[in-house]
């Protein structure tokens, strides 16, 4: 009974725990289109037999259990994106799953990591102020804190305010926008003129000047990352954006030895001691080991090493001789710039086909990696039935052959025998020929009588 019990219970609880993740994410259905500007809505767009949207539900649902919980007021939901197909094309959606905020008449993509914590920071930061105010020194410390990067308006109302906000709205997917009075900033602050956007990072900070740095929207797209980065697959695809060459050092983090722990202090050093020589076009970072770098240039490159990468064009860079100091790495950086380092990679013709012919290679090989029995299965079962099929086809056209030549010889004799006819017929042919010359020579030999007489 006391069994019993238990699973009742059990079943009693998963229930509610069902229900109550069904009520923090809707489903959405064709209706939505006509209702939606009503609220914000963070939306999941996927596919029944998505194995990517699969691996996002439990993720997703928290992340509508978390939404609810704080009162926010985004509200969670997901759409099957094949039943609702002409909904899902209106907003862009291209591929699952596809995550968009969606408020009043714009849509937001979210491109970070899938996580409960980033979905819900890009779902608060999206769904806020485009531009934050920062009224005390108090609450700018609070936010300086919580942020890496930090951009800040400065000023009352202006031309540049307005692009900024412009900007905000652009990027604000990817990071906060705040705006101060002169007097809430640091001491240490010292701006040349007013209004003015600065940024701060890397326990420093820089002001914006468009005659230096150009557009603004591109000086934030580029001032939005640290000026040293642990890279990642996520991070290399976002640093894409920024138009910079990404310098990577490619080491083992756990390899505390000497060659791994140097070479990503040069690079930091190169980073911090040389940002007004090289921050306008290099990113500086360091990858923990060399899997995905070597998918990503198809290559084995054997770590620790250096590697620069140009996002977008798929070329890359790698040093002639070791990275022992940072006038190294300087001088290998300046080689990229006026051209006379050798450039590898790129996205023509022969490296397209290089990766489509490396891409189905390790498919392959993970395949059976992962699972021998299936990739014998996949790959196996395909090239036996090309092989029966190719032995049938050959051994058809042969015996084909046999038999038309068998033909032909038996066609070719009964011609024979029927021109030459039967051996009888043969011997009567010679002996009337015989009876013939006999006849002739009797005719000669009596001409040759009539003459003797």
């Amino acid at each position: 009974m006391a069994a019993a019990g238990r699973r009742l219970l059990w079943a009693a609880v998963s229930a509610l725990v069902l229900a109550s993740e069904a009520a923090a994410v809707l489903e959405l259905d064709d209706s939505f289109k006509e209702n939606r500007k009503d609220d914000i809505w963070l939306v999941d767009f996927y596919a029944p037999w998505c194995g990517h949207c699969k691996k996002l539900e439990p993720v997703w649902n928290e992340v509508g259990i978390e939404m609810k919980n704080m009162g926010s007021p985004v509200k969670v939901g997901k759409m099957d994106a094949t039943s609702y197909s002409s909904i899902a094309s209106e907003f862009g959606v291209r591929g699952y799953p596809t995550i968009k905020l969606l408020k009043g008449d714009l849509a937001y993509n979210y491109r970070g990591p899938r996580t409960k914590d980033d979905i819900i920071e890009f779902a608060n930061r999206v769904a806020g102020p485009l531009i934050r105010p920062l009224p005390s020194q108090l609450m700018f410390e609070h936010v300086q804190r919580r942020h890496r990067v930090l951009f800040v308006y400065v000023g009352g109302e202006s031309p540049l305010k307005e692009k900024y906000i412009e900007v905000a709205s652009e990027l604000i997917v990817y990071t906060y926008f705040f705006s101060a009075s002169e007097d809430v900033l640091p001491e240490y602050v010292t701006l040349p003129e007013l209004p003015a956007v600065v940024v701060f990072k890397d326990g420093i900070y820089f002001v914006y000047d468009e005659y230096e740095d150009g557009d603004l929207s591109s000086w934030i797209n580029r001032e939005r990352f640290q000026g040293y980065l642990n890279v990642d697959g996520f991070t290399l695809y976002e640093l894409g954006d920024t138009g910079k060459l990404v310098a990577i050092a490619v080491i083992d983090d756990k390899n505390s030895s000497v060659e791994h722990t140097r070479l990503k202090s040069i690079i930091q050093e190169v980073a911090k001691e040389y940002r007004d020589h090289f921050h306008r076009d290099f990113q500086f970072g360091h990858m923990d080991g060399n899997d995905y770098i070597n998918s990503l240039l198809m290559d084995e490159l054997t770590i620790p090493t250096v590697v620069v990468l140009n996002t977008s064009n798929q070329q890359y860079f790698l040093p002639d001789r070791p990275i022992e100091s940072i006038e190294d790495m300087v001088q290998f950086i300046n080689d990229i710039l006026d051209g006379t380092a050798e450039v590898q990679g790129g996205d023509g013709i022969l490296q397209r086909i290089k990766r489509i012919i490396y891409d189905a290679k390790s498919t392959v090989v993970s395949v059976f990696k992962s699972s021998p029995l299936l990739g014998c299965f996949l790959f196996g079962l395909p090239l036996g039935v090309i092989s029966i099929m190719c032995y049938g086809i050959c051994t058809a056209d042969t015996d084909g052959g046999t038999e038309e030549t068998v033909a032909t010889k038996k066609e070719t004799g009964d011609r024979e025998l029927t021109d030459e006819g039967s051996e009888e017929e043969q011997e009567e042919e010679n002996k009337d020929t015989s009876a013939e010359l006999s006849d002739g020579e009797q005719k000669q030999k009596n001409v040759l009588d009539k003459k003797k007489d």
